[in-house]
């Protein structure tokens, strides 16, 4: 059995690997114990593969447990090729683990050109083309960051709830909806250059995704947990 890990910025989302149903769960960073209790209820697992965009500190927090049942945390790290992705980033290895996880999460489900949209802290969207290469991407802030930013360094512009409407007629609305826009038509310029593509369409995850993808006029695969997708690949491969 193989207990798979998306260490993120926010929170960690696991993954039991090997059972007849696998079985996920997910905990903020300071909520560790959750995790050391799936490994305590769960003597078959045999390794642990993960990608860690939380930093070291969360990473060795992972390693100390993973100790205890005589096990080593197997961190992936962006390389050239794997799993039928070719990345074409300059330096490959800049790129972080958890968007080459999705990406050959991506490959593996859908075996034409698509868009890698991950919505979270961040926004992320990445280019993968039919024949399985990571084209490049962008990163973006998400759609709380984004408004938190407009309150924190705007003085006229405080942090408000507001609803979305394509004609915005009070402040609040007016920063939501610039901000759902904002996401929605960096994804639709990205998408232009697989559109043509057979069978392209966007991938679309992420804690913040349902925000804007109503919005969005174009092919959309709703998709949970690519990373994880990605890590079970990897497993396979290995």
């Amino acid at each position: 059995m193989i207990l798979l890990i998306d260490a993120g910025n926010t929170r960690i989302k696991w993954r039991l690997q090997g059972t007849p149903k696998p079985v996920e769960g997910a905990c903020e960073h300071d909520q560790l114990e959750v995790l050391d209790a799936v490994l305590a209820e769960t003597p078959g697992i045999r390794r642990m593969i993960g990608a860690n965009v939380a930093g070291p500190g969360v990473g060795g927090q992972i390693g100390t447990l993973a100790a205890l049942r005589g096990m080593t945390p197997e961190w992936i790290t962006p390389d050239a090729e794997r799993c039928g992705v070719r990345n074409l980033y300059r330096q490959p290895a800049q790129l972080g683990a958890d968007r080459w996880a999705a990406l050959i999460g991506a490959r593996s489900q859908h075996p034409h050109a698509c868009l890698v949209v991950m919505a979270g802290t961040a926004t992320t969207i990445d280019l993968l083309d039919a024949a399985g290469d990571f084209l490049g991407g962008l990163i973006l802030p998400g759609v709380e960051l984004m408004q938190r930013a407009l309150a924190s360094n705007t003085a006229q512009l405080p942090l408000l709830t507001g609803q979305y409407s394509p004609t915005p007629r009070s402040t609040a609305d007016a920063i939501l909806s610039g901000c759902l826009q904002a996401q929605a038509g960096a994804v639709e310029r990205m998408f232009r250059q697989i559109e043509s593509s057979a069978g392209a369409c966007c991938l679309l995850g992420g804690g913040a995704a349902d925000a804007f993808s109503s919005l969005l006029s174009l092919p959309v695969q709703r998709v949970d947990n690519l990373v994880l997708d990605g890590l079970a690949r990897i497993a396979q491969d290995a």
